[in-house]
């Protein structure tokens, strides 16, 4: 009877500790879900929201590194003053990985269908846990190159 209470109770563990993973990569996905919402509504304050609001975030791409949440945004509304020139943006995920209870990281892919062209990519982001909110700390995005 000992054994089988045991049993039990470790079975018991393992599964809350699924639905625990289960719950955070859900929560990660909700993160990008309303960044994809806000950028389709023109919106890059809201956008930035899944952003960490630091000076030590890091966004790299092939024209380079940036640091720091403001720096970031005024990036975006440089190269994005307006909603048209924002086209709209899809996101497919295709790994989220938890490294710890704090700590994920996603790799994705991401287009802008916009009237001129139609620009995508890949983006591989590293995200951490702050109290009970999931934000990213590390963004590093690709461009295809046009064929």
């Amino acid at each position: 009877m000992k054994k089988l209470l045991i049993l039990l109770i470790i079975q018991l563990l393992f599964f809350l500790s699924c639905q625990k993973k289960e719950q955070h990569i859900n929560d990660i996905k909700e993160v990008l879900f309303m960044q994809e919402k806000y950028w389709n509504e023109g919106n890059i304050d809201g956008f930035m929201l899944g952003y960490w609001n630091s000076e030590k975030l890091e966004f790299s791409s092939t024209s380079g590194v940036t640091y720091g949440w403001d720096n970031i945004k005024s990036k975006y509304k440089k190269s994005y003053p307006s909603k048209s020139s924002m086209g709209e943006l899809r996101f497919q995920i295709n790994t989220v990985k938890l490294n710890s209870d704090t700590t994920a990281l996603v790799d994705g892919e991401w287009e802008l269908l916009k009237k001129t062209d139609h620009p995508k990519g890949t983006f591989f982001l590293t995200f951490r846990k702050f109290n009970q909110e999931w934000l990213i700390i590390k963004d590093y995005t690709t461009i295809e190159k046009k064929q």
